[in-house]
């Protein structure tokens, strides 16, 4: 079974709300709600693929001191198997801005499992909620 990698980030208000991304409805699973990262390019360290996914996606910057590894999601999926580290990060530059999702959310940690995630991000809401 391949393996894909992909990182994602919980950005994290001075409010403690988590942001979370709609997926575009065209593509697979459309309209999930997930936390906002990417795929790793071929000789790309996780931490520079956070950085440059949350600067395409959300029109924000990251300086890598101020990304933290929470925890990570391994799930099976039907046609691969998916291995994505989980950042926090409570500091950045610019406004969050939805470039590449429908709609963008913050919420609660205590409200994450209200919205509809992907199978490998719904078990990381434990660890944020551990978190906040």
């Amino acid at each position: 079974m391949k393996l894909v990698l992909v990182v994602a980030c919980a950005l994290i208000d001075v409010d403690n709300r988590v942001l979370i991304a709609q997926r575009p409805a065209d593509k697979e699973m459309g309209g999930l709600w997930e936390f906002p990262g990417g795929k790793i390019e071929p000789g790309e360290t996780p931490d520079a693929a956070i950085i440059r996914e949350m600067r395409e996606e959300l029109g924000i910057e990251i300086k890598q001191p101020c990304l933290a590894p929470l925890t990570f999601a391994s799930h099976s999926y039907e046609k691969f198997h998916l291995l994505m580290p989980l950042f926090i990060c409570r500091r950045w530059q610019g406004d969050v801005v939805a470039k590449e999702h429908q709609s963008l959310k913050w919420v609660r940690a205590n409200r994450l499992r209200d919205y509809e995630m992907p199978p490998a991000d719904e078990p990381l809401i434990a660890h944020l909620s551990d978190l906040l």
